[in-house]
C-alpha cells in the first residue's frame, strides 16, 4: 500500500508522486538567489529594498517622508475618521470549537485582551494601513501555570527592515544592515496594499497621498505670495545716477519702512512710488486647495463626502456610508486576522494544547433598521396579509410576544323566563268560547306574543350559543386558516347543545303551533 504525505496547501498525495518530482512541495518563484527579475540578486543578509516608487524616489526609502504627509490637516482628519470608526465597533472573542477546552481558551484570550486595552493596540496597528505595514512586540508574562500577555507595544516601523529571506530584522546602532534577526513568536506584524506577496513592506495610502499633499502645499505657498502682491503694492524707489552707496542704503531703508510706518522720509532728489500688480485671467488657489482635499478624501475614505456628494446618486451620502462600512470592515479584519494567525495561536498552543484556536473579531454589521421593517409589515397588513406564526414577531423584533385574543361580542341582558309561553291571566276568555271578534283579537295577541318570544330568543342567543360562534368567526377572519375553521365547525356541530337552548327552542315551537291553530280557527269562524 502506497504511503501518503500532506502538502503545504493541505492536499494529500501519494509519496511516490513527490519522490518522482510530479508534485513540487516548495516554492519555485522565490525572491532568493537572483530568481526575481524585478529585484535582481538579493542577499539573505542584506536589507530588502521597498518597491514603493514614491518612497524610494522622494524619500530614499526613509518613511519620514510619509510622516510629513501625515501632518496635513485633511490627511490627519480623514485618517482619524477611518481609524476611529474601527475602534468604535465592539469586539468579541469566539471559541474555535464546542469543547470545554475550546471555550476556556477563548475566555482566557478575551481576558488578556481586556487587560492590554485591545482598542488602543488596534488604533496603533491601524497606522499600518497608511504606511503599508505595522510591527508590534509581544511582551509575555506568567500567571501561575499560564503564559499571559503582559503588554503589546506598537513599534516605529522605521526601526525595522526585511532581509532577502523576508525575515523581519531590527536595525540598531551596532547592526544597521542587515540588523538583528528577531526571535520567533515575539513580534506581530502585517502588511497591506501591495498587489502581490513579494512585497513584505506593503503599499500604504501614503503612496497615493504624497502628491495631492505636495501640490496642495505648493499651491498654498504661491497663494500667500499672490495675496501679498495684490494685498499690498510693491514700493519702488528711484535715485539719481550720481547717488552714493550711503544714499542708496537710506532709500532702501525708507522703502522697507513703508510696510510698517505711517510716514517715511525720502532723501532729496529721490522718489518713491507704488507699483500696482496687474494680471489677466484667473488664479483660483481656493479651487486648487479644494481639489486636493477632495483627492485626499477619495484616497482615504473612498469618497469625497459633502464636497461633491449628491443624494440618491453614485457617490451620494447613502453610497458614501456603504463605502465607509466596507473600509471599516476591511481594516478591522486586517488587524484581527493577523492577530489570530499569530499571537492568538501562540498563546493557545502554550496554555491550551490541542484546543481549537479562538478568534477575535469586531462587530461591524449595524443590524436591520427595525423602524423601516415595521413600516413594511404595517403596509403588508393593510394589504390584507399577516404573519403565519408569532415566531416571526419574536425573531424580528425580539422579546416574547403572543397573539392578542379576539374581543368577544358584548352579552345582552337575558330576561327571566323570556321564552316561556304566556300564562293565561284571570279574566281571559278561552278561545273556544270567544266570539268571532274575540277570536281575531286573540289571534293578534298570539302573533304579538310569538314575535315577542322571537325577539327575546334572539336577545338570549348570545348567552346560549352565539358567543362560541362569534369566536369561531373571528378566528377565521384573522387567521385565514380555513382548514382549522372547518374542523372546529364540525366539532361544534357534533357537540350537544346546551339544555337551556333545547328547552327554549321547544317552547318557541310550541308557541308557533298554538299561533297556527289560533289562526286556522279564526278563519273557520269567519267562514
Amino acid at each position: 500500500m502506497a504511503d501518503y504525505v500532506q502538502l503545504d496547501n493541505g492536499l494529500v498525495v501519494p509519496l511516490d508522486y513527490v519522490e518522482r518530482g510530479r508534485v513540487e512541495r516548495g516554492e519555485v518563484a522565490t525572491t532568493r538567489d537572483g530568481r526575481d527579475v524585478t529585484r535582481g540578486f538579493v542577499s539573505p543578509f542584506e536589507h530588502l529594498a521597498p518597491q514603493d516608487s514614491v518612497l524610494m524616489a522622494r524619500g530614499a526609502g526613509n518613511y519620514q517622508i510619509y510622516r510629513e504627509v501625515l501632518r496635513d490637516t485633511q490627511v490627519a482628519s480623514t485618517l482619524s475618521q477611518r481609524r476611529l470608526a474601527v475602534i468604535a465597533k465592539s469586539w468579541e472573542v469566539e471559541p474555535g470549537g464546542k469543547r470545554a477546552i475550546d471555550k476556556a481558551a477563548a475566555e482566557f484570550l478575551k481576558e488578556q485582551l481586556k487587560a492590554v486595552k485591545w482598542d488602543q493596540v488596534t488604533a496603533g496597528m491601524l497606522y499600518g494601513v497608511f504606511y503599508g505595514y505595522a510591527v508590534a512586540e509581544m511582551l509575555w508574562g506568567r500567571d501561575g501555570r499560564y503564559i499571559t500577555i503582559a503588554g503589546i507595544k506598537v513599534r516605529d516601523r522605521r526601526r525595522f527592515a526585511f532581509d532577502g529571506e523576508m525575515r523581519l530584522r531590527l536595525m540598531t546602532m551596532s547592526q544597521m544592515n542587515p540588523g538583528e534577526l528577531l526571535p520567533e513568536r515575539k513580534f506581530w506584524s502585517f502588511c497591506t496594499g501591495a498587489d502581490h506577496d513579494d512585497e513584505p513592506y506593503g503599499l500604504g495610502l501614503a503612496h497615493w497621498l504624497y502628491w495631492p499633499v505636495f501640490f496642495k502645499r505648493a499651491g498654498i505657498k504661491f497663494w500667500m505670495i499672490f495675496l501679498e502682491k495684490f494685498g499690498q503694492p510693491t514700493a519702488k524707489g528711484s535715485y539719481p545716477a550720481n547717488a552714493t552707496a550711503e544714499e542708496k542704503t537710506r532709500l532702501l531703508n525708507a522703502l522697507s519702512a513703508i510696510n510698517t510706518d505711517a510716514g517715511v522720509i525720502v532723501p532729496d532728489g529721490m522718489a518713491i512710488e507704488l507699483i500696482e500688480a496687474a494680471r489677466s485671467g484667473t488664479a483660483d488657489y481656493v479651487k486648487l486647495h479644494e481639489c486636493m482635499d477632495a483627492a485626499i478624501s477619495k484616497v482615504v475614505l473612498g469618497h469625497t463626502g459633502s464636497t461633491d456628494a449628491t443624494p440618491g446618486r453614485l457617490g451620494g451620502e447613502s453610497n458614501a456610508h456603504d463605502v465607509r462600512q466596507d473600509l471599516v470592515k476591511s481594516d478591522a479584519d486586517l488587524v484581527c486576522e493577523s492577530f489570530n494567525d499569530g499571537p492568538a495561536k501562540w498563546l493557545t498552543d502554550w496554555n491550551f494544547p490541542g484546543a481549537a484556536y479562538p478568534r477575535v473579531w469586531r462587530v461591524i454589521d449595524e443590524g436591520e433598521d427595525l423602524e423601516k421593517r415595521a413600516e413594511v409589515d404595517k403596509t403588508l397588513h393593510d394589504m390584507g396579509y399577516e404573519p403565519v406564526d408569532v415566531t416571526y414577531i419574536n425573531d424580528t423584533y425580539g422579546g416574547t410576544w403572543r397573539k392578542k385574543p379576539a374581543a368577544a361580542a358584548p352579552k345582552k341582558p337575558e330576561p327571566a323566563n323570556a321564552l316561556a309561553p304566556a300564562q293565561p291571566q284571570a279574566g281571559d276568555t278561552p278561545a273556544e268560547f270567544a266570539e268571532p271578534g274575540d277570536a281575531v283579537a286573540q289571534a293578534t295577541a298570539d302573533q304579538a306574543a310569538l314575535a315577542k318570544a322571537a325577539d327575546e330568543f334572539a336577545a338570549n342567543y348570545e348567552g346560549l350559543i352565539g358567543e362560541r360562534i362569534n369566536e369561531l368567526l373571528a378566528y377565521a377572519e384573522e387567521s385565514g386558516d380555513f382548514a382549522t375553521f372547518r374542523e372546529r365547525l364540525v366539532e361544534l356541530m357534533q357537540t350537544a347543545p346546551p339544555e337551556q337552548l333545547v328547552q327554549s327552542l321547544e317552547r318557541a315551537g310550541f308557541s308557533a303551533q298554538l299561533m297556527g291553530m289560533s289562526a286556522a280557527d279564526g278563519n273557520r269562524r269567519k267562514v
